[in-house]
């Protein structure tokens, strides 16, 4: 008998877990079955793929040389069932989009609108990713397209730039610098306390190397985890924070600071899993993003020009 695909799905959920009750209860099938069907698996390659004599079930060394190309396998299924169902028309389809919470910030909004407009069929499944975890969804196939920041990437993931994001000081309306544009030396920041993100997000270690380079020792007197919280604690209270310029420029209630110096630029990126099935829906929403990253470039320009010609 020639392995199914159930038999391949139930040693890969049996393998992550390491327990036939958690795969069982996960995979909604009783444990009997589910080792019935595993055993006629290990039957039809002819080998023992789990040593099931411990407390915890494990892959012996023969499944664990197979379980690579099985799971390389459903991946590949899975993305020739996304193909014969891709309309190049867009008349309907699916597109799975992974973000870091800053760009979910500002940036999602405007994206998912346009690509709604355009092409209201589209499904869209966004996930919030911290960027550490994201390049593994999508060489994992359970992404699509994923926008994090320039850097070193894993084997296999492809990248475009997009645009240059720029940092810098916000504060509130009742904050004393509200309405400054004399650029602020940055160590004049240890006076002032800062609301800013959790430690696990690659922006705040783009502020704290920024700060530790220049000897500036914050005062952060308010740690979250969501941009949302950090814009709404700003703008209640005294307190100061670090946000992407885009953040600032439709919120009368946020009031950018200039830095001296400023903080560094970074380059957001649009990231795919290189070899990987690309959907008509993806390729529109790659058009979407540079179309969009092309507008900001230009409306910054413009505000540049005015500046310098004020």
């Amino acid at each position: 008998m020639a392995p199914e695909l159930r038999h391949v799905r139930y040693l890969l959920a049996v393998a992550e877990h390491g327990s036939f009750t958690r795969a069982a209860e996960e995979l909604r099938v009783s444990q009997p079955t589910l080792s019935q069907q595993v055993k006629q698996l290990e039957r039809a390659v002819g080998v023992q793929l789990l040593d099931r004599s411990g407390r915890s079930v494990r892959l012996t060394d023969a499944g664990a040389a197979y379980l690579p190309y099985a799971r390389r396998a459903l991946q590949d299924l899975a993305a020739a069932e996304r193909a014969v169902l891709d309309v190049a028309d867009l008349s309907r389809g699916a597109l799975r989009l992974g973000m870091t919470p800053t760009f979910t910030a500002y940036l999602l909004g405007p994206l998912a609108a346009e690509l709604h407009a355009r092409h209201p069929r589209i499904t869209l499944d966004v996930r919030e990713l911290a960027q550490d975890r994201l390049e593994p969804a999508l060489l994992a196939d359970e992404l699509d397209l994923g926008i994090a920041f320039h850097g070193p990437r894993l084997p296999g993931i492809g990248a475009l730039d997009l645009f240059t994001e720029t940092l810098g000081l916000v504060v509130g309306p009742a904050h004393p610098l509200a309405g400054r544009t004399e650029p602020l030396p940055v160590r004049e920041l240890a006076a002032h306390p800062l609301a800013l993100l959790s430690g696990d997000f690659a922006t705040r270690g783009h502020i704290d190397a920024h700060l530790a380079r220049h000897r500036v020792e914050p005062r952060v007197a308010v740690q979250a985890n969501t941009i949302s919280a950090l814009t709404e604690i700003v703008r209640r209270t005294g307190l100061a924070t670090v946000l992407p310029d885009a953040l600032t420029r439709d919120d009368t209630r946020l009031h950018p600071v200039p830095l001296a110096p400023a903080l560094p630029a970074r380059t957001a990126t649009l990231l795919r899993r290189e070899g990987g099935y690309e959907s008509a829906a993806a390729r529109a929403f790659t058009a979407i993003a540079h179309d969009w990253a092309a507008a900001m470039a230009t409306a910054a320009a413009a505000d540049l020009g005015v500046t310098s010609a004020g």
